[in-house]
């Protein structure tokens, strides 16, 4: 059974003001974001369910056009290939889940 511990995990940037440290499963990814205040995320879309935690702070998700703002203890679900996109409104912490695995993640 493995086990892990955040802060032996190097943290990856995916884009500015966006950092991920991943654990990889046989069917899912789990990345947990440092987000810096004011870093936006464009618009896209993906194949994999996605679920995100706002463990501190307070962020802005925008889902198929409705803007949501949401802070510590709000869970989304995004659906797969629903479009999406975001904005941290202040520094955040953000664990997102994606099922299946992200396999671009996987190879950062």
């Amino acid at each position: 059974m493995p086990i892990y511990n955040l802060s032996d995990i190097p943290p990856k940037t995916i884009i500015e003001g966006y950092d991920a440290k991943f654990i990889h499963t046989s069917g899912m990814t789990f990345s947990y974001l440092d987000v810096k205040a004011g870093a936006s995320l464009p618009e896209h879309s993906h194949m994999h369910e996605q679920v995100s935690h706002v463990l501190e702070g307070s962020f802005q998700l925008t889902i198929e056009g409705v803007p949501l703002i949401f802070g510590q203890g709000t869970v989304v679900v995004i659906p797969s290939h629903a479009l999406h996109s975001g904005l941290a409104i202040t520094d955040c912490k953000i664990l997102d889940v994606f099922n299946p695995v992200r396999e671009d993640y996987r190879s950062m």
